[in-house]
């Protein structure tokens, strides 16, 4: 289950790609090559994308008030699907545009060999932020196989940082490529190639978080283990006949609403009944600590009616 985290991570990959970018930008201006003027409006853009992180992260974690009793904990999960259309937008489209435009009107690179160097350079800072992303994850995933990970997990900004680094990651060896195939072919248009495949990796990997991140703005479950902890703490008390139903939504990285109807006996008394409840609460959150809020609806045990 997601757990409180920091900002350490954003701020790790905030430092390397402001670094990153200063020197894509350089190699950019001096080399006039389009597939690094795609990864310098690439890094740029991931700067701003982190920023913006950071500043979902504080606001989620800003107390519920009389307009928001649930909190602000969802404020993250708008600021991430914000990221993915920046990403999509800001970098995806224009490197698209700019390799198809090379493409179609080839110019010299110049300065292939400080490119390149600058391009390594940028690829092993890169890696080191992308393989400390990765050891971030694998350390909240426990189990869990990294891919369903991905998918699963609330935690919204350590997948969009995942993204971005692997996006670039990827998006640099390209660049690489596509100098080195400039270079030895004397063809200008392999440039324009390399732009090209970068702005389609960030499409694809903007639309892949656009994806995930929306069901948790909309409103996704818990992780099923809550539910779990709610049948076998009730399972253990002789006043609780079933549970009828069980409503988990999941209002942040670290912050879960819990709803649930229990059937009781007719002849269980006010003080009992008051006692069961808050008996589960302490011991649900004591297992499920996500759980910030927790409502119990009684039921009679007559029938085997659900609704």
């Amino acid at each position: 289950m997601s757990e409180a985290h920091g900002t350490g991570h954003i701020i790790q990959s905030l430092v390397a790609n402001v670094v990153i970018a200063a020197g894509k930008g350089v190699a950019a201006a001096l080399t006039g090559s389009g597939a690094l003027l795609a990864e310098t409006l690439h890094s740029t853009a991931d700067c701003g994308n982190q920023l913006l992180l950071l500043m979902g992260v504080k606001r989620a974690q800003r107390p519920p008030d009389e307009e928001h009793p649930l909190g602000f904990g969802r404020a993250l999960y708008f600021w991430s699907f914000m990221v993915a259309l920046l990403l999509f937008s800001g970098g995806g489209v224009f490197s698209v545009y700019e390799g198809l435009h090379k493409i179609r009107h080839p110019e010299p690179v110049e300065s292939i060999g400080l490119g390149l160097t600058i391009l390594g350079v940028s690829l092993l800072v890169e890696g080191w932020a992308t393989f400390a992303n990765v050891k971030d994850l694998n350390a909240r995933r426990g189990r869990t196989p990294f891919a369903r990970f991905l998918r699963t997990t609330k935690d919204s900004d350590l997948v969009v940082i995942f993204g971005e680094n692997s996006a670039a990651v990827l998006g640099l060896v390209l660049a690489m490529g596509a100098l080195a195939l400039a270079k030895a072919t004397g063809d200008g248009r392999w440039d324009g190639v390399g732009s090209l495949l970068i702005g389609l990796v960030l499409v694809g990997v903007a639309i892949f978080l656009a994806v995930e991140v929306k069901s948790l703005l909309i409103g996704e479950r818990a992780d099923p283990e809550i539910e779990e902890a709610i049948h076998a703490i009730f399972a253990d008390d002789p006043r609780v006949s079933s549970v009828r139903r069980v409503i988990t939504m999941q209002q942040g990285p670290s912050e879960v609403m819990v709803a649930l109807k229990i059937a009781c006996p007719p002849d269980l008394s006010v003080a009992d009944l008051s006692d069961l409840i808050n008996t589960f609460e302490e011991r649900l959150r004591a297992r499920c600590p996500a759980v910030r809020w927790c409502f119990v609806e009684p039921d009679l045990d007559l029938s085997d009616d659900v609704t």
